[in-house]
């Protein structure tokens, strides 16, 4: 997509006299990488962006510390989400072997030792085995996991919670509908990945998506089960409000600067051909994401770009830490009209949004939503849940710690000694004492044991899991 520039060109035939206007004998011509000038037969001269990102990445070590303890407390939280799947909340250990795809958990990793690493939100128990005609005379036990007290009660509160914002969630999906044009319509296989960064209870599918039938509704498509919008809301097709750079900056004279300032992550230092490219973007009229059709709009041109960076930035403003992973937005590349090297226009952009390369998988942060800290502005409900559950883990640690220096020191039980022995093994071998310590190291080393899942990976819900032959299902 392309947008003409008045200001710089009045009428096509001054199309010769602009090279003298944007380049200059004492400064370095723009790269043809950033924009371009072109002309076809009978409309005037426009100015077009390439996909392609030449730019480096400079490493945000205070967003970075983010996408490394999402990492390494993967495997609770999918576990949780495991049990909380299951009507009576608690699964046989042996059942849990079939689950190792699910959690990221491949041989020779031992579950039982992952499990052990967080006591204060699993716990081990067993159950006697219902007697059958191969051993009805004696009683055999069967090992199982369950949430503990603590963790199942703040399990439970979060579940309340987004009962209880079901409204706000359901307002979330319907900007999303609002979104995807010119349909209005996603697939809920795909919504599936953004949920949980969106903050969606896992039986939104069935639950959520089917409470709010005057806002969208399931229908049935040739690619699978969508969403559907039924009512346009024009309260919420509103862009995400612009964050106010003067007052952030703490000017102490009141007067418009000399200088056209572009607001930047601490440390970031960008050549200058780059930082004149972000000014005259910024310069150029916002389109709203949200009534402007992507067919109407010239393919790789300024204007084009200024659309798919609002749109992700409005969903990046949904979800609940500002931030999701670059693979969740190109599943809906086509729906949202973003452009096929998406990841290149997000790294063009370090004035709205940080690729973070930590991990298997790259992760974009909304830059306006956190503060020079690297801390969230704006703090939800659900991402105060989630913070008590990293307590709940450093709790953890220090009784695991307490434990193991008790055993070391020959104050423990020996009922408990086979245990503590593997514990203390395997805690020499991967380090875990440095759960919670950002360090300088590479991003495959900050990455736990649960890397993160594949692009084709099956989720637990669905039929084609490899959970299907097992006979109880879960609350929903």
């Amino acid at each position: 997509m392309s947008i003409a520039l008045a200001p710089l060109i009045s009428t096509p035939t001054h199309i010769d006299a602009l090279p003298v206007l944007l380049q200059s004998r004492f400064l370095r011509p723009l790269p043809k990488h950033i924009f371009s000038i072109t002309r076809k037969l009978g409309t005037s001269a426009v100015i077009t962006c390439s996909s392609s990102s030449p730019h480096k990445i400079v490493r945000d070590r205070r967003l970075d510390k983010h996408v490394v303890k999402q990492n390494k407390i993967r495997f609770v939280q999918k576990l949780k989400t495991l049990l909380l799947s299951k009507p009576q909340h608690f699964m046989h250990i042996q059942v849990l072997y079939k689950c190792r795809s699910y959690l990221s958990l491949h041989k020779p990793r031992s579950i039982l030792l992952m499990i052990r690493r967080y006591p204060t939100i699993f716990e081990l128990f067993t159950i006697p085995t219902p007697p059958t005609p191969f051993h009805a005379t004696g009683s055999l036990t069967q090992l199982c996991v369950r949430l503990t007290p603590a963790a199942a009660a703040l399990a439970k509160k979060e579940i309340d919670l987004k009962k209880c914002m079901s409204i706000s969630l359901a307002a979330k999906l319907q900007k999303l509908l609002m979104l995807a044009s010119p349909y209005h319509r996603l697939l809920l296989s795909k919504l599936v990945h953004l949920g949980p960064d969106l903050g969606l209870p896992v039986n939104f599918r069935s639950r959520l998506c089917n409470d709010h039938p005057d806002k969208f509704k399931v229908v049935d498509t040739s690619y699978g089960r969508a969403l559907q919008l039924v009512t346009w809301d024009s309260d919420l097709a509103k862009a995400l409000p612009l964050r106010d750079v003067d007052k952030s900056h703490g000017l102490i004279v009141d007067r418009p600067p000399k200088f056209k300032h572009l607001r930047l992550c601490k440390g970031l230092n960008i050549k200058r051909h780059h930082h004149e490219y972000l000014i005259k973007f910024r310069e150029v009229p916002d389109v709203c994401p949200y009534n402007t059709n992507v067919d109407d709009l010239v393919k790789v041109s300024i204007e084009a770009e200024k659309r798919a960076c609002g749109v992700v930035r409005e969903v990046l403003g949904m979800t609940v830490e500002k931030r999701t992973l670059v693979d969740h937005l190109t599943h809906f590349r086509k729906e949202f009209g973003l452009p096929n090297k998406l990841r290149g226009m997000l790294v063009r952009h370090p004035e709205m949004f940080y690729v973070s390369l930590k991990g298997e998988r790259d992760s974009v942060f909304l830059v306006e939503g956190y503060n020079d800290k690297g801390g969230l502005v704006d703090k939800d409900a659900i991402s105060l849940i989630k913070d008590e559950l990293m307590e709940l883990v450093r709790e953890g640690k220090r009784l695991r710690r307490e434990t193991i220096k008790d055993y070391v020191n020959g104050d423990v039980n020996q009922i408990f000694e086979h245990q503590l022995v593997d514990e203390y093994c395997d805690d020499c071998e991967d380090g875990l004492d440095d759960l919670f310590q950002v360090d300088d190291a590479s991003s495959e080393d900050d990455v736990d044991v649960d890397d993160d899942e594949s692009e084709d990976e099956k989720e637990f819900w669905t039929a084609d899991s490899t959970l299907n032959d097992l006979a109880d299902s879960g609350p929903w």
